[in-house]
């Protein structure tokens, strides 16, 4: 699927930094559209899908807000509901997208990215239980969470998790909600099978080993992509008349050297991340589901613990996290330097701000950093109360980086979503953050796709093959859209 040498007698129409689940969508949507339009895919590393899309550095959580409880926080005794009906939609559409993909036989076999995993909250005490029969009681009756369950049953649960609730009595206050089309993604294998399309039906390789060192305006095109092989040294110039760059963490950083406005005032935040890997295969078979709980009261959103069902190369695994680390790195192949490269003058304040407005943050990584694997396991041991030390493995994951972002107001704030940075022409786009990314790969790149080529959208044939590929797209949801599209998806992804 990767190749080594890039075509240099080629303008392009659009090239993509960073061979990852972002790039993969956005290349394909685009090809599906307008097929003549040459795209080229650029991966400093020897494989497509490494860093932050690879299977084992991410939760393989669909996230569409059926039990991540930070989507729904609480505002003066009410539930603010409408980042978890944003983000169900958000994950509906790529489930569309999906579903095109192996109805038109580009995909053979759905099962080898995507399976169905029922989604949980669990919280413990009398303020958390309050809260999740709060929560229940706003989203029950919505279409976007129809089929979810609520109990405060031991009896119950058990049935639902018995791995948390061995060793349980009936005096410890606990509830649960529950909803089954919950979906567990293996992102990586996800990549590479839209790569593979990419290759094999629309010409359109990924040039591995091949580092982007600038992109600078170009009076010819819009853009001159410096471009170094990793391997040989060699340096090269490449037009293209559009780029994306979704190179995950080390996004910032080729940002920062791009010529537009806009760009001034991002800073970036590394957060390393650890997984408890089971090794037991008896107490993976005990346990199917994911069962996400609430972080701490000083935690950051990041910081939520949950105990996850995963397929990863036809196996299935259990795991619990995530735990937070520093390292300077944006990547985790990437530099030591980075964050300090990443200190600019039009950033220092905002990152100075940001970072005295989190100390709890800082607290939080301190902690993280210096834990042993006992602490680990004793975290885990909130959920399984008779984790033994020895079925336990840590396994380092991916490295992510948080936006920091110019505020008018506070200097500098720390943000926990993505954001798209553009240039006013829209000729290049940047995309900045973490959660709950790949999930949203679908409506993100979307989005850069009509920034990038809105005479190609907005045409009639634009609009008719994309009404085609995602049909609920800018569409204004009711329950028999969203339920139609629902059973069409589950009947094409084989939920």
């Amino acid at each position: 699927m990767s190749q080594n040498k890039v075509n240099v007698n080629t303008d392009y129409d659009l090239v993509c930094v960073g061979a990852g689940i972002m790039s993969a969508t956005l290349a394909l949507l685009v090809k599906l559209v307008k097929p003549e339009l040459n795209i080229l895919i650029l991966e400093r590393l020897g494989k497509a899908a490494q860093e932050s899309s690879a299977a084992w550095n991410n939760a393989g959580t669909g996230h569409s807000a059926l039990c991540e409880l930070n989507y729904t926080p609480e505002k003066e005794n009410s539930i603010d509901c409408s980042k978890a009906y944003k983000i169900c939609n958000q994950f509906e559409l790529s489930k569309q997208f999906w579903s095109f993909l192996v109805e038109e036989n580009l995909i053979e076999d759905p099962k080898d990215f995507i399976n169905p995993v029922p989604h949980h909250s669990w919280v413990t005490g009398q303020d958390n239980v309050a809260f999740l029969k709060k929560r229940f009681e706003a989203l029950k009756d919505h279409f976007m969470f129809q089929g979810m369950e609520f109990t405060d049953a031991l009896e119950k649960m058990k049935t639902w998790f018995p791995l948390i609730t061995n060793n349980r009595g009936e005096d410890e206050v606990m509830a649960a909600t529950r909803i089954e089309r919950g979906a567990e993604i293996n992102f990586g294998a996800l990549t590479e099978k839209l790569f593979s399309i990419l290759e094999t039906k629309y010409n359109t390789p990924v040039y591995c080993n091949e580092e982007v060192l600038d992109i600078d305006p170009d009076e010819t095109v819009e853009w001159s992509v410096e471009v170094k092989n990793t391997i040989t040294g060699n340096k090269q110039f490449l037009d293209a008349k559009h780029v994306f760059i979704g190179a995950g963490g080390g996004s910032l950083l080729l940002l920062q050297k791009v010529e537009i406005e806009g760009k001034d005032g991002y800073g970036g935040f590394p957060v390393s991340g650890e997984w408890l890997v089971c090794k037991n295969e008896a107490l993976i078979q005990q346990h199917l589901g994911k069962v996400y709980s609430k972080a701490g009261p000083n935690d950051p959103p990041m910081s939520t613990p949950h105990l996850d069902t995963r397929f990863i190369d036809g196996k299935r695994q259990l795991m619990f996290g995530p735990f937070a680390g520093f390292s300077p790195k944006f990547l985790k192949e990437g530099s030591s330097l980075d964050l300090f490269k990443s200190i600019k003058t039009d950033n220092i304040k905002p990152m100075l701000s940001a970072f005295w407005d989190n100390l709890p943050l800082t607290k939080y990584l301190i902690e993280q950093v210096t834990a042993s694997h006992e602490d680990r396991m004793n975290d885990l041991r909130k959920f399984v109360k008779e984790a033994k030390s020895e079925d336990w493995e840590i396994l380092v994951a991916g490295q992510r980086v948080q936006i920091i972002k110019k505020d008018e107001y506070e200097g500098g704030k720390l943000q926990f979503g993505t954001e798209v940075v553009r240039s006013k022409d829209g000729s290049i786009t940047c995309l900045l953050g973490a959660s709950p990314g790949a999930s949203t790969a679908t409506h993100v790149m979307l989005e850069v796709f009509e920034i990038a080529f809105p005479e190609v959208v907005n045409s009639k044939e634009g609009k008719e093959k994309l009404k085609k590929i995602v049909p609920i797209w800018k569409l204004e949801l009711d329950s028999k859209i969203f339920n139609a599209q629902l059973e069409k998806s589950k009947k094409a992804l084989k939920l």
